[in-house]
């Protein structure tokens, strides 16, 4: 009994310190975010960020090793809360749940630009590693597109196809819009959703295991 006790007071501090840990790492991540919205990534050196963040530069190679490991870390915190945006209407009719997930694909972007350009662009030049994250967000919306459509994220290749220029339409349009700021959200959401709709039924032409989804009510 004696010797359980201490390994359970020593359990308890462990996890409570790995909660400290998770809450000091991801309050780092909110203020990178806001850092790198604001500021370029060559533009911002350790000893800046940790001056911003009001921590000794230490402690931000300790969870990140390096600025590098810093911004890869934004990045991918960025693109889980973009994934999560698209992925969370999936209780509501499939035209109304299109609608909401290009509206919060917009609202994201419109409210966290910064991190939006380096997801869809590539990230600091080349960024082979932010093009990888790019890539697993681009099929993670794949697969949530497909989900709502047909009831399946195994997509045949026509249809991965079609819906992967769909995608890389969206991006061109949303970064011209967060650019230019001349259009609505609900006009440049309307764009979208209509040439998803389109896209869709030219898959049927093409997989008639894929069928589109009726047209909406004029």
């Amino acid at each position: 009994m004696n010797n359980s006790q201490p390994r359970g007071r020593g359990g308890s501090q462990t996890a409570r310190g790995t909660v400290r840990s998770q809450a000091r790492r991801a309050e780092l991540i909110a203020t990178g975010r806001k850092l790198f919205a604001d500021t370029s990534y060559d533009a911002l050196s350790m000893d800046d960020i940790a001056r911003q963040a009001g921590v000794a530069k230490g402690l931000i190679s300790y969870y990140f090793t390096n600025k590098r490991g810093y911004y890869l870390a934004i990045i991918e915190d960025a693109v889980a809360e973009l994934v999560e945006r698209a992925g969370s209407t999936h209780d509501l009719p499939p035209v109304e749940r299109v609608q909401r997930t290009v509206d919060g694909y917009l609202r994201y972007a419109q409210h966290h630009q910064a991190a939006y350009r380096a997801i869809v662009t590539g990230g600091v030049g080349f960024d082979a590693e932010v093009m990888a994250i790019r890539d697993a967000v681009r099929a993670r919306l794949l697969g949530t597109i497909a989900l709502g459509a047909w009831g399946r994220t195994d997509l045949p290749p026509v249809a991965r196809t079609a819906l992967t220029g769909w995608l890389s339409s969206v991006e061109g349009v949303t970064l011209d819009w967060i650019a230019e700021q001349e259009l609505p959200r609900e006009t440049v959401v309307a764009l979208l959703v209509r040439g998803l709709g389109d896209t869709l039924r030219l898959i049927e032409e093409c997989e008639p295991g894929c069928p589109a989804p009726p047209r909406p009510p004029a």
